[in-house]
């Protein structure tokens, strides 16, 4: 960012503050003294991008947040990655063994990894790296459970010795958010959980520039010339990894509107999640085109925390669900029902474990049995915490409908408006609410990774090792644990009927819908992968 604007005296007031939107013209003024930086016009070489949120966090393993994910796609090399069928391709990994009673794995890395700074990817590397993601991620950590241990048979070699057959282990090193198995350098990768990283060394198709990234304005990623590619053509998030452009920059334009202004001008070149509400505007552009890029879509995520009262008691988790309709919150932040789908299914509608047990009576919003259910608990009218965010369409308008109805139901709601990036660090904290803590928070989730029981984080309940919330439950966790084991589909659907019923009846999670997320990009633009994640290999830009 030095390079683009060597003195920001030089630069309005309203350009330094990009990030809190003061006003439309002072966005649009700010936007257009980025754009005409010298230092970025790289014409069909340079893409520039609105993403769905701003980046603040440089950890993909210390947060879950999906701009960050993108950004370790952008970085880090994965050893597995799920294909356009949504099934496990090698992409670090050379070949692999396994032996014939499943418990041991024996992996190969390919020829040619190294780092940016010159030196060569290791086993070492590689283990240190799953031990960090084991400690954080859901099936990471079932993983870590059936393992007896790992380690390295040589620099370009590493095994795997389970206790018991994990039946998911390539989809476990294949996953794609919310935690990837982003390899790192060991010593990045020894950094405790409880601290992020800040070396962003990595071994994937672009190198981050860590001197021109300036949270509020911009992010910046530039080729890495000495990535090698598979050899297969790309499917998903697998295959050759070909870095078409030389350089894409993530430019902040919190305003919804000015960056459509800026997207249908030419100033910038794609917006990966524009607002559903001013699509027809994009469709009526010829220079333009709306795209799919992911056709399972996303669900939207309820979540309580249990470690706060009062819903650290489950007759208040049932109360407040009680009050909550899926119509409502999908007609509020999509509109267009030609992008979404009421769901009552934990695993996702269209997926091979979608089913309605347990749903009986849900997203019904029976306001006055909620309200006879808080009287008899004696509820003192002691207000609810809800976190709002404010920069992101597809979310902002999730927590006003989740107030509306909560206070309907009986509930005082205090709702707390805030970007993205500040909610995400202040879910993680688990402190009192008088401290600053919360007790409901919402989110939307890619619908590829609720398929199952295993994959879907939102169905963990382990304590403090589950996602936000932290809900703990050992009878979901032994059903987790058994879904892992069976390999007969039908007894895999009969645990999944199982953990919805407990997950809905325990107010682990709930769904709020289904929808998807349209992608704009100028039609000079083409190669986008159709995948669950925003990538940005295979994309050209033509003059």
């Amino acid at each position: 960012m030095e390079r683009t604007l060597a003195s920001t005296k030089s630069v309005p007031a309203c350009a330094r503050s990009f990030a809190t939107s003061l006003s439309r013209h002072c966005l649009v003024g700010a936007m257009a003294l980025l754009i005409a930086a010298p230092a970025i016009a790289q014409s069909d070489k340079t893409l520039r991008v609105v993403m769905h949120s701003d980046l603040k966090i440089l950890d993909p393993v210390w947060t879950t947040a999906y701009i960050v994910r993108n950004h370790g796609y952008m970085i880090y090399d994965t050893l597995f990655a799920l294909d356009g069928k949504l099934q496990p391709q090698p992409q670090m990994v050379d070949s692999w063994t396994v032996s014939d009673d499943k418990l041991v794995w024996i992996f190969k890395l390919r020829d040619g990894l190294k780092w940016q700074d010159g030196k060569p990817v290791t086993t070492a590397d590689v283990l240190q790296s799953i031990k960090r993601w084991t400690d954080k991620d859901t099936l990471g950590g079932l993983l870590a459970k059936s393992t007896n241990e790992m380690k390295a048979v040589d620099d370009r070699t590493f095994q795997i010795v389970l206790k018991e057959p994990f039946g998911l282990m390539l989809k476990a090193l294949a996953k794609p958010a919310s935690v990837p198995l982003f390899i790192m350098p060991q010593r990045v990768a020894e950094t405790p959980l409880s601290q992020q990283i800040s070396d962003t060394t990595g071994s994937g198709p672009f190198i981050f520039k860590k001197d021109e990234w300036k949270p509020g304005e911009r992010a910046v990623y530039v080729r890495n010339p000495d990535y090698k590619p598979r050899a297969e053509p790309p499917s998903g998030l697998a295959g050759g990894k070909v870095a078409k452009l030389d350089r894409v920059e993530w430019v902040s334009i919190p305003d919804t509107q000015t960056a459509i202004n800026a997207l249908e001008q030419d100033e910038i070149d794609m917006i990966e999640a524009p607002a559903h509400d001013l699509l027809p505007v994009l469709e009526k552009n010829k220079n333009v085109e709306v795209i799919i890029p992911d056709s399972l879509g996303s669900t939207y995520i309820f979540r309580f925390n249990w470690k706060q009262p009062p819903f650290n008691d489950v007759r208040y988790r049932r109360a407040a669900a009680l009050t909550l309709n899926q119509e409502d919150f999908l007609r509020a932040v999509i509109g267009d029902p030609r992008y979404y789908k009421k769901c009552k299914a934990m695993f996702s509608c269209g997926g091979p474990l979608e089913t309605s047990v347990g749903m009986d009576g849900m997203f019904e919003s029976r306001f006055e049995e909620s309200k006879k259910l808080l009287k008899e608990l004696g509820y003192d009218g002691t207000p609810v915490v809800l976190l709002q965010s404010t920069d992101l369409a597809v979310l902002t308008n999730l927590a006003p409908v989740a107030k509306n109805l909560l206070e309907r139901g009986g509930f005082t709601v205090d709702m707390q408006s805030m970007d993205w990036q500040t909610l995400v660090g202040r879910r993680a904290k688990k402190i009192p609410i008088a401290e600053g803590g919360w007790n409901i928070a919402m989110t939307a989730t890619t619908a590829v990774l609720l398929l199952d029981p295993v994959n879907n984080h939102y169905a963990e309940a382990s304590g403090d090792r589950a996602q936000f919330g932290w809900p703990l439950d050992p009878e979901i966790e032994q059903l987790r644990a058994a879904f892992v084991r069976e390999s007969d589909p039908k007894k895999q659907m009969e645990i999944a009927k199982k953990v919805q019923m407990r997950i809905i009846s325990e107010g682990v999670t709930i769904p709020l819908g289904q929808f998807q997320q349209p992608m704009a990009r100028r039609k000079n633009v083409t190669g986008n992968m159709e995948a669950p994640v925003t990538v940005f290999w295979n994309i050209e830009k033509k003059k």
